[in-house]
């Protein structure tokens, strides 16, 4: 019997529902951990970096841009970078020397100690985020990894790990940008209370 697409569609959001039911009952702690080392980073003049490959990228540059623009409401803009978006820069690393470096090379060049680094990897073991973490623990920045529910390297050079309880990439995806739409909203929070909030 083929199934009916309206059962496809239910089957696929309780499934998203259900990792998320994990998520919560065992990440509340490490996505709070992380939310505060931004904070105090961001506090302190220093920014976030965000890199990964695929929907990791783009995830990359979806929360960059919310750091930078705005979240919920309108505020100063906040240092969050994107190493996925310089088509020029990725390439020529990658023809020039190797693709496992297109993001400890950006790194290299724009990380400072303080900075918060954050590599986004489904698989946990992406070379180039792999790669990324360990550059940026050699230069004194610390690294939160969004991984899924195979721990690889990426969380081996990792001071949080934000892992979802799932080894399916879908899922895995809707449950990264769901935290990181969460340490958006408490940065926002803090960095401008109620009081401070608006530009102008």
């Amino acid at each position: 019997m083929v199934e009916k697409m309206e059962d496809i569609i239910r089957r696929l959001i309780l499934e998203s529902i259900q990792v998320k039911h994990a998520f919560l009952e065992k990440s509340v702690e490490d996505v709070a951990k992380a939310a505060n080392i931004i904070i105090d980073a961001l506090k302190d003049g220093k920014k976030v970096l965000f890199f990964g490959n695929g929907g990791s990228a783009a995830d990359a540059q979806h929360l960059a841009g919310e750091f930078v623009n705005r979240f919920l409401y309108d505020r100063p803009a906040l240092p969050g970078i994107a190493l996925t978006t310089d088509s020029s820069v990725l390439t020529c690393i990658a023809n020039d020397s190797d693709y496992r470096f297109i993001f400890s090379r950006q790194i290299e060049a724009i990380g400072k100690a303080g900075d918060v680094a954050i590599g986004i990897s489904t698989s946990g073991s992406s070379p180039n985020v792999v790669e990324g973490m360990k550059r940026a623990k050699e230069m004194a920045i610390s690294t939160i990894a969004f991984i899924g529910s195979r721990r690889g390297a990426v969380a081996d050079h990792s001071d949080i790990v934000i892992s979802v309880p799932s080894p399916n990439t879908p899922r895995i995806q809707e449950a990264h940008i769901m935290a990181g739409h969460i340490i958006c909203q408490l940065v926002e929070d803090v960095i401008f209370p109620k009081a401070e909030r608006g530009c102008g």
